[in-house]
């Protein structure tokens, strides 16, 4: 009883009827409007549309209570206009300039947060243009890609910014997600005519090893094959692991197939003995390694030619009998082997180096060496495992010797470049040291 005589004041207060009109007094400045008509009673009219003012100002009463509580009270500000515009209209008696005014003010406020927000959202849109910009430096694609996939997806989430300035934003951002695209396709294109350039260089080596496998100039032939070996390490380059190995696989099939019939052809051979003695033939090849072990403190295209010279010189003396003769074969392969190797390091060098003004010094040149000895440890180990882990997948089948004597072989042949790389880290120091 009590809701009904308050909501017959608040009737009268803002509203009054006549004949059997029911009217809403003049407010904010409109003029009194019908609201509508009286059926039973007048008491009964005025309390009809009183309390249809109350169910109308519950509405407001929400919108602005959820408003107040939600994050994104932007996503209130059309309905808030829309109930603005009905208190001008709605059929019902009450304070509708009150709502007005409530509503006005909620208005305002909505469109400082919007207007704080875009400004939010505007400085995050160009902090991310930027970084998209930047990834047209990159060398990473990969890297660069997955954070590219980031930027676009936190692009989506930032939210609008002011209408003047949406088309020219979005307009940057997309050139730089394009530029990327551009620039990582001309890269992965230059990729692919290198890595062709490389394989059709590793193709012409394997190609004239083939044709000089069954040769039988044997000696010219031997300096032939050592040439191409030295042109195969400088051919520089990265392919897939399984194409590169695939390849060095041929090449080195058919310069094992000729060294297995040079080795044949000397031990078949009949060589007239010279008239020196073993004991001669021992001195004359201790002199060999003497010279060639003092060829690295030589201009490296000297000593490279010199090596050349002194291992035809080595095949000229006669025979030393003996554990000697082992001896003294590997003290003279692993001095010309650091020769080859460093005039390789040294190859390497001048290549990463090159267009670069910068001046180092005697320790960082030095260094830089013993670093790049290192990775090329590092990827020999790497060859090693690889080949070891093959051999030991072979079965003792007979029909494998073959196969298992060539993998042996090459597991051999790294164990020599990985002691002969790391003896000249040693000497790099001890000149580091001196």
């Amino acid at each position: 009883m009590e809701q009904q005589d308050h909501l017959l004041a608040e009737a009268r207060r803002y509203g009054y009827i006549e004949g059997d009109q029911v009217w809403l007094q003049p407010i904010m400045n409109l003029p009194a409007r019908r609201v509508g008509l009286v059926k039973d009673s007048e008491e009964a009219a005025l309390l009809y549309f009183a309390q249809r003012f109350e169910n109308f100002r519950a509405k407001v009463d929400d919108l602005l209570q959820k408003m107040e509580e939600s994050e994104n009270k932007g996503s209130f500000l059309m309905k808030a206009l829309h109930l603005k515009e009905q208190t001008a209209v709605y059929d019902g008696l009450g304070d509708f300039e009150t709502l007005h005014r409530r509503l006005t003010e909620a208005e305002e406020n909505i469109k400082v947060t919007i207007a704080r927000n875009r400004e939010k959202n505007l400085a995050t849109k160009i902090s991310l243009i930027q970084e998209t910009e930047a990834l047209r430096d990159t060398i990473d694609w990969q890297e660069a890609g997955d954070k590219l996939k980031d930027l676009r997806q936190a692009w989506i989430k930032t939210g609008p910014v002011d209408k003047e300035i949406t088309e020219e934003l979005e307009t940057r951002f997309r050139d730089a997600v394009e530029e990327f695209f551009v620039k990582k396709k001309d890269f992965m294109a230059q990729k692919k005519a290198m890595t062709n350039r490389v394989f059709d260089k590793y193709k012409e080596l394997i190609h004239k090893s083939e044709a000089l496998q069954n040769s039988d100039d044997f000696e010219g032939t031997t300096a032939k094959l050592k040439q191409l070996q030295q042109e195969w390490k400088e051919v520089g380059g990265s392919l897939p692991r399984k194409q590169a190995n695939d390849l060095w696989t041929r090449f080195r099939a058919a310069h094992n197939h000729f060294f297995e019939r040079l080795k044949e052809h000397i031990n078949t051979k009949k060589v007239e003995t010279v008239s020196t003695g073993p004991d001669d033939n021992l001195s004359r090849k201790r002199a060999l390694v003497a010279e060639a072990d003092a060829l690295l403190n030589r201009p490296m295209n000297e000593a490279v030619a010199r090596a050349k010279e002194l291992q035809a010189a080595w095949k000229k003396v006669g025979p030393v009998r003996g554990e000697e003769s082992d001896r003294v074969w590997e003290q003279f392969i692993l001095a010309c082997d650091k020769v080859f190797e460093m005039s390789a390091l040294e190859h390497f060098i001048r290549k990463r180096q090159a267009g670069s003004s910068e001046v180092l010094t005697k320790e960082d040149q030095i260094n830089t060496r013993v670093q790049a000895l290192r990775d090329f440890i590092k990827s020999d180990q790497q060859e090693r495992e690889v080949l070891q882990e093959n051999l030991g997948k072979l079965s003792d089948s007979p029909g494998n010797d073959t196969f298992r004597t060539m993998l042996q072989g090459k597991v051999r042949a790294f164990d020599r470049k990985i002691r002969t790389k790391t003896e000249l880290i040693d000497i790099l120091r001890q000149r580091l040291v001196a």
